[in-house]
């Protein structure tokens, strides 16, 4: 039952291309084969939660530069039992970030990835099933603060050349900022018998509340 719900936001996510498309497939096997599947001792593999978090103006997106993979990334992490991705999103973006001033733009998926995280301290090579929401910040006074999972924390206008995956929610990021919205991001399309328990947990909650909770 606590799949059942990214099993739908899945099925719903149109990929942008042959990887998105490939991804999908390989997030729905992984997601029907394994009930443990958002536990990180499942050790070939578990679903990860990350964001696209853009500044209170929408002008620039925060990256880590990460201190285990020596790459900029998009802020995440791992769920540890929590099968709502996007809650586990909010979480790490909060952690990473220093920010406590984040809210969730939408309920249903921004991106996604699969990934091989090789091995590392005794850790065996394993997959990363990363599903992605578009988290933005609320307060603009409120300063960043790195983590100690980061080597360098910092505020980009474009996305770095040589991830492909940035580079991809990079320009879905400026076509939904210049008003070519994707219905599966920002639910122009759903009715009212298609709307998720999160979608309904946005409108009576708030929209930084629904994935805060920590119960």
């Amino acid at each position: 039952m606590h799949r059942k719900n990214l099993k739908e936001k899945l099925e719903r996510y149109r990929p942008d291309d042959e990887r998105e498309i490939s991804d999908k497939a390989r997030m729905l096997s992984f997601l029907n084969s394994y009930e443990n599947c958002f536990d990180r001792s499942l050790s070939i593999g578990h679903f990860t939660g990350s964001c696209w978090l853009e500044n209170h103006d929408g002008t620039k997106f925060l990256l880590t530069l990460h201190k285990k993979v020596k790459q900029w990334l998009q802020l995440g992490g791992h769920a540890d039992g929590d099968s709502s991705l996007c809650r586990v999103s909010l979480k790490e973006a909060r952690e990473e970030s220093g920010l406590k001033n984040i809210e969730l733009l939408s309920s249903e998926i921004f991106d996604i990835g699969v990934h091989l995280i090789q091995e590392y301290n005794g850790i065996p090579a394993h997959y990363h099933y990363d599903v992605r929401f578009w988290l933005k910040t609320t307060d603009k006074n409120e300063e960043i603060q790195m983590s100690d999972e980061s080597i360098d924390l910092r505020w980009f206008a474009e996305a770095p050349e040589d991830n492909y995956d940035l580079n991809r929610m990079f320009k879905k990021w400026k076509n939904a900022r210049r008003g070519n919205h994707r219905p599966h991001i920002l639910n122009l399309n759903s009715s009212a018998n298609e709307k998720t328990m999160d979608d309904v947990l946005v409108q009576t909650l708030g929209k930084a509340k629904l994935c805060g909770k920590t119960s």
